[in-house]
């Protein structure tokens, strides 16, 4: 075989090639085929080089395109901090972005059972006789009882951790539970709001309701939202199994099912920062206004973060869902 004439015949293919290599994250439809194409063809020219005239410059040429045409075609591992990035720059702020009609409605309802009850506890003692006997309703909501010392009742780090496990489980269980029709949701949505309800009404009861708002809020605001968009999602994955609209039933659930994966491995972060202000804010001797500021400050932030940049990232056409090399292949259906 004449090398020269061989690559002065190939030369303009490997060239086209290298050039689609380099612009592998931008092509279209037809260009992506090509890349396929020329690929297939340049390694194919690289073992008939290595067979008939292994020219070490030309073989060092075409392997090198060889390899960056390979990872172009079947796609290379980004590295983990870029997942990571993607993931909580784009990925989980807009799946918490697009069911917020969900969480936002649940947040109102649950507010708004939790102020009826509390105000129904709080204003008639016969329900609070119901709740426990009154020296123990006492030893519960004056200066330094249970309700108070509950927040400083163990080590920091190790309180932290334990109201980090036990929101991860309730969010989890709002979740992964909505497939049951979202029944089990509201259940766990009217247990949460009674204990809520039962707090604020006995501390209201007693004198007490602003100071025990003053310790609620430094990280309920972000731990009850945090909730309330579990829940939200875990009713939108139960309605649906109910009207999966204009897909089938399974091909609806495996992708609200991930993006339900993406809402709990992203509050799972939610919930340690609300844990982390639970156990260090909540406690310590800050004055009220401050311990409130920081809670509002972790709220609002939160807030931020999803109708900014969630609503962009949704604008830009990420839907929340997993990587597709994550998510994997649905089967067809058959007609």
């Amino acid at each position: 075989m004449d090398l020269d004439v061989f690559v002065a015949a190939h030369r303009a293919e490997w060239d086209r090639l290298a050039e689609l290599v380099r612009r592998s994250g931008r092509l279209r439809g037809p260009e992506a085929d090509e890349l396929v194409r020329l690929y297939q063809r340049a390694a194919t020219h690289l073992s008939i080089v290595r067979s008939s005239a292994p020219d070490p410059a030309v073989l060092a040429r075409l392997s090198a395109l060889v390899a960056k045409a390979r990872s172009a075609v079947t796609g290379t591992h980004n590295p983990a901090w870029r997942e990571v990035g993607l993931f909580f720059s784009r990925r989980f702020p807009a799946a918490v972005y697009r069911g917020w009609p969900w969480w936002v409605a649940t947040t109102v309802v649950f507010l708004g059972v939790t102020a009826v009850l509390s105000a129904w506890i709080a204003g008639d003692e016969a329900v609070r006789a119901t709740i426990a006997a009154p020296e123990e309703i006492r030893a519960m909501t004056r200066p330094g009882g249970g309700y108070e010392a509950y927040y400083s009742s163990e080590p920091a780090g190790s309180f932290a951790t334990q109201v980090w496990t036990n929101n991860a489980r309730v969010a989890a269980a709002s979740l992964v539970l909505g497939v049951l029709l979202g029944l089990p949701v509201l259940f766990v949505l009217w247990t949460n709001a009674l204990n809520l309800a039962v707090g604020i009404g006995l501390m209201t009861a007693a004198g007490r309701g602003e100071f025990f708002l003053g310790l609620l809020a430094p990280h309920g605001l972000l731990e009850l939202t945090a909730v309330f968009v579990a829940a939200g999602t875990g009713l939108r994955l139960g309605w649906t199994v109910i009207d999966p609209g204009r897909r089938s039933r399974s091909a609806a659930l495996a992708r609200e099912g991930r993006s339900v994966v993406v809402i709990a491995l992203g509050l799972v972060v939610v919930l340690l920062v609300s844990g982390l202000i639970e156990a260090f804010v909540t406690p310590s001797g800050l004055p009220t206004w401050a311990r409130v500021g920081i809670g509002v400050a972790a709220e609002a932030a939160f807030l931020a973060y999803v109708f900014v940049l969630g609503r962009r990232a949704a604008a830009a056409g990420e839907t929340g869902d997993l990587d597709p090399r994550a998510a994997g292949d649905e089967a067809p259906a058959r007609g």
